[in-house]
């Protein structure tokens, strides 16, 4: 059933099925709390339904954002005109049994004000050693939850209360990768849409290089919910066809999409082959999965001053000062006058300058164009690279490493430079998009430095 519904998503899939086996050998165990977190629309409620529908329970939807009332979790005395038991009370009544799985929408959502704290009054219905007495205002005897399943959606982790968050299991729905989306589409968005549009199969075929340039040019996000809207346009557009008479089967090219969908949205720079002197190809993560980011240094002469342009954050600031601070110290085995601070000033520009951008795993990035402003090298075109530094020169694990590598094996470039420790997450890439790429894992920026400047 879970694989019917939803693509991919390997994880969360155990997980529900480890619940299932549990429940299996040991029926009176306490429900945990899941509490699915991730971008919007990567599936979170409609895996909670899907869930429902393969445990045969009764299925019941929470929304709690904006709520701010105590009372809408609690229920209110009875001495109230208008008294009402509390939503959950409500939940397990509209679905008539002791065992449905009740999703809760949106717990990040949350407010409140002068009538209580509604994620206060949560913390008792969502710990599975206490739920088996929750005491509803309206009823006034306690009530067993604990065979509810309650799953939680949440978009951002850090507006959860922390004795909320400590009663939840978190499990991490990461934004699809291209290669996801174009599956989803082709399995689930087209035919869905075909069908809402009035058109029946095989009038309309959409190949998959229509298909990744919608994808790539079109929208450009963590979930699914402007591709579905993409590919509804294009549908409507058939579907007029057809209803003014043209006769199916319809054909959408990728180089026919500008005529139905309008200019592309989004453009890739293309990835030039020869750099720069002073320039190198870093990976960015972003919440619609990953990026190449490009990092110019210029060296000019000057006093010792470091400018920075390109909207840093703090974090990337500091990786940027690091990066200096090593070149310093390491001038005379890097082949650089020993007094080029005194001498030069540097200037580190991060492109896309209305972007905001922040984290440490630029800092290998940082380096390497650094060194090569300051030495004249050129670091190679097609090599791309990850990972935090050290003063020492060490090379730390940074996240996002699927997204990322994805990211280099879309833009055709054939290696990249991860972090030693980062090696365990390659795992999660798949296998024939592993060999695409060449991956080099690297401990310190000496191991780095031979990888990335092209041979004389």
């Amino acid at each position: 059933v879970l694989d019917e519904d939803h693509y991919g998503l390997t994880k969360i899939k155990d997980r529900i099925l480890e619940y299932l086996s549990v429940r299996k050998l040991n029926p009176d165990s306490k429900g945990p709390i899941l509490c699915f977190a991730g971008p919007p629309g990567v599936g979170k409620t409609s895996l909670g339904r899907s869930i429902a529908r393969a445990l045969g329970r009764k299925f019941q939807r929470i929304s709690l954002g904006g709520m701010r009332d105590e009372a809408e979790i609690r229920g209110h005395r009875r001495t109230y005109i208008g008294a009402m038991p509390g939503r959950i009370i409500q939940a397990m009544k509209q679905a008539g049994t002791r065992n449905p799985v009740i999703i809760l929408d949106e717990i990040d959502k949350l407010g409140n004000d002068f009538r209580g704290d509604p994620s206060s009054a949560l913390l008792e219905a969502l710990d599975p050693e206490q739920n088996f007495n929750f005491s509803d205002h309206y009823l006034n005897v306690p009530f067993d939850l604990s065979k509810v399943l309650f799953i939680c959606t949440a978009n951002h982790l850090e507006n959860i209360p922390g004795p909320l968050r400590d009663r939840l299991e978190i499990i991490s729905l990461p934004g699809y990768t291209q290669q996801e989306k174009l599956a989803i589409a082709r399995k689930y968005i087209l035919p869905k849409e075909m069908h809402e549009n009035g058109l029946k199969d095989r009038e309309l075929t959409l190949p998959d290089a229509a298909m990744n340039r919608i994808i790539r040019e079109y929208t450009r996000e963590a979930g699914l919910r402007n591709l579905e809207r993409e590919i509804g346009t294009v549908c409507r557009k058939i579907a007029r066809r057809k209803a003014e008479g043209s006769k199916p089967p319809f054909r959408v090219t990728a180089a026919g999409l500008p005529r139905l969908l309008g200019a592309p949205i989004f453009i890739d720079d293309e990835a030039e082959r020869k750099l720069i002197p002073g320039v190198a190809l870093g990976l960015a993560w972003t919440p619609a999965g990953g990026g190449i980011l490009y990092i110019e240094v210029s060296a000019i002469k000057g006093k010792g001053g470091l400018t920075l342009t390109g909207q840093l954050g703090d974090v990337m600031k500091e990786s940027a000062q690091a990066a200096l601070t090593y070149a310093r110290a390491k001038a005379d085995e890097l082949g650089i006058a020993p007094d080029f601070a005194e001498h030069t000033d540097i200037h580190i520009h991060v492109p896309a300058g209305a972007t905001p951008k922040d984290g440490p795993s630029a800092g290998v990035t940082l380096v390497t164009a650094l060194i090569s402003a300051l030495t004249g090298k050129t670091v190679r075109g097609d090599i791309c690279m990850t990972g935090e530094i050290t003063l020492r020169g060490r090379v730390l694990p940074v996240g996002g490493i699927k997204e990322k590598v994805l990211a280099g094996v879309a833009r055709g470039i054939g290696h990249v430079i991860l972090p030693a420790k980062n090696q365990k997450d390659l795992e999660e890439i798949p296998q024939e998009l592993r060999r695409k790429i060449v991956v080099h894992t690297v401990d310190s920026i000496d191991d780095v430095l031979p990888l990335v400047f092209e041979k004389k």
